[in-house]
């Protein structure tokens, strides 16, 4: 996938808050990885702050409504992971400053 093109994607994904949290998914580095194939489908492949999440459908479909303005995507899977298990070393920067971790 070209570099501008997962950008954009990755820039849909920041529109994801985190609703426990209220940050967004990239930012905390839930997003692991993103694969589109040649007919169009997105595997977001994520995962979550704490297993057994009861809002993990509020987030598929969140992240599923983010990508439907990009062209490119015809249409969006969401592969929820474990491992490796998201930790906050994960987060970026800004998301560290906002929710006040070391």
């Amino acid at each position: 996938m070209e570099e501008a093109l997962k950008d954009n994607i990755m820039g849909a994904l920041e529109l994801v808050i985190d609703p426990e949290l209220g940050v967004d998914i990239v930012n905390l580095g839930l997003v692991y990885d993103l694969d589109l194939n040649e007919s169009g489908v997105l595997t977001v492949t994520m995962t979550l702050t704490a297993m057994g999440c009861p809002l993990a459908g509020v987030i598929v479909d969140q992240v599923k409504a983010a990508l439907t303005d990009i062209p490119e995507v015809k249409e969006t899977e969401v592969n929820i992971v474990w491992t490796p298990a998201w930790t906050k070393d994960r987060m970026s920067r800004y998301a560290k400053i906002a929710l006040g971790v070391q």
